[in-house]
């Protein structure tokens, strides 16, 4: 556990300190919404809404990757835009 977030779960992630936007944050979709959690206020910043049946977050540098049962969204912090493939059913 970190802050209250169980880091094993598929739907939350941790920034890495020095791994680009986010460091040292907590990434997590709640009620299909992306949030991060800012650890010196705890305080859960919303980023993205209508994230439809999402299986697992991760980050990378400043993209968080949302993989969900139909489209992989690429959420980037640096634009705060997300980016959507469709996949193939």
């Amino acid at each position: 556990m970190f802050h209250g977030f169980d880091l094993s779960s598929p739907l939350v992630c941790e920034g890495i300190i020095g791994d680009g936007c986010g460091g040292g944050r907590v990434f997590f979709i709640k009620e299909e919404t992306l949030f991060a959690n800012d650890p010196m206020t705890n305080q859960n910043i919303l980023l993205l809404k209508n994230v439809h049946m999402p299986r697992s977050v991760s980050k990378k540098g400043c993209v968080i990757t949302i993989m969900c049962d139909s489209e992989i969204i690429n959420f980037d912090l640096s634009t705060m835009k997300p980016t959507i493939k469709q996949l193939s059913i």
